[in-house]
């Protein structure tokens, strides 16, 4: 198998290189992640930047902490971009169904009533707590 997972957008404008395994798998139901998929939450496999090369060009927005990025061409959102990390939505991965497995929830207050993931996550009302 592959060291490397591939990702695309809908139209192949951009592509997307992951080398390894991710550094976090989760789950986010904020304000801002549902907004910018117009989906209910977010799944993200979350990578050290140094892991993660993207070839073609984005546009990209930014809240107040991460930079969205997506194709200009068919509007795919690709990943989001912030400190050391980038966060890859597991819809643009180019094998589906993955093998990642999200650990944890984020925004669980704003979790539709009925949303609820089978396998065990750790829940947080807000952002995950920083790491040190």
């Amino acid at each position: 198998m592959s060291d490397t997972r591939t990702a695309s957008c809908n139209c192949g404008a951009i592509r997307i290189e992951a080398r390894g395994q991710p550094v976090r798998v989760g789950l986010c139901h904020c304000t801002t992640c549902r907004k910018a998929t117009g989906g209910p939450f977010t799944a993200n496999g979350v990578w050290r930047a140094d892991d993660v090369t993207v070839h073609g060009g984005t546009a990209s927005w930014k809240d107040m902490t991460v930079s969205r990025h997506f194709c200009v061409s068919c509007g795919s959102p690709l990943f989001g971009a912030f400190d050391d990390e980038i966060a890859i939505g597991l819809g643009a991965f180019d094998v589906a169904p993955t093998d990642l497995v999200p650990t944890y929830e984020l925004y669980t207050t704003r979790r539709e009533t009925w949303c609820r993931v089978i396998t065990p996550t750790e829940e947080f009302a807000g952002h995950r707590p920083a790491v040190a």
